[in-house]
């Protein structure tokens, strides 16, 4: 269900941009990017990457994809069998891309986008899913980013923010990752991606040391670095 409905404005001059779906049911479906540059969507090569890691796990998940930019992040994971998604983009221009590419794939009955700061929303919306006062209703839990069923879900994490924020807004993203790993269901899974002037080992929890050991598992995709946490 989307959360409603945002009409399509393509007055600003941008040249859209083809993306496209790179694995699942919705292989090689295009996705609309208009070009602006508040947008960075994240290099084709390093969400084949991260799909090969964790591509198998978004099968029945609830997927949430944080600073949504195109959606790309949340539509692949339905595309290889997410269950539902959640959307999360601020700038509303983007915002639009996004529910233009979630038309596009008519999964608008399983995907709530909210119009909104992350960092907003997983202060003021977020704590209420464990509230005292019980499980909160179909309609509560959609105006929180959630349909019904994800409540009962575990979930598949994907913060991608430009890359600034991790310098700019180190603070912020942390109590960011750390609120939402807190509260993710056991068998959740985050995907953390930044650049090499973010230091990994900052985060909550161990960077892990081998394959073996627990911990965020951490890889290099030039330009991007890649963390990967398992609850």
């Amino acid at each position: 269900m989307a959360k409603r409905k945002i009409k399509s404005n393509h007055t600003d001059g941008a040249q859209p941009t083809e993306l496209r779906i790179i694995g699942g049911h919705f292989r090689a479906r295009k996705l609309l990017y208009h070009g602006d540059p508040v947008t960075r969507p994240m290099k084709h090569r390093v969400r084949e990457a991260i799909f090969n890691l964790v591509g198998i796990e978004a099968k029945g998940r609830h997927a949430i994809d944080l600073f949504a930019g195109t959606g790309a992040l949340g539509l692949e994971a339905l595309s290889r069998g997410a269950a539902s998604a959640t959307f999360i983009e601020r700038h509303i221009p983007t915002s639009r891309i996004v529910a233009e590419n979630i038309a596009s794939l008519e999964v608008e009955d399983r995907t709530v986008l909210l119009t909104t700061s992350a960092f907003l929303w997983s202060k003021r919306d977020l704590p209420k899913l464990k509230a005292e006062s019980g499980k909160p209703t179909d309609a509560e839990a959609s105006a929180l980013g959630f349909p019904p069923s994800a409540l009962t879900r575990p979930w598949l994490v994907f913060f991608s923010p430009p890359y600034s924020f991790f310098i700019e807004k180190a603070d912020e993203m942390l109590e960011l990752i750390g609120a939402i790993k807190d509260q993710s269901p056991a068998g959740s899974t985050l995907v953390v991606e930044a650049d090499e002037r973010f230091d990994f080992e900052t985060l909550p929890g161990n960077v892990a040391q081998d394959k073996k050991s627990a911990g965020w598992d951490v890889r290099k995709y030039h330009p991007a670095f890649v963390g990967v946490w398992r609850t």
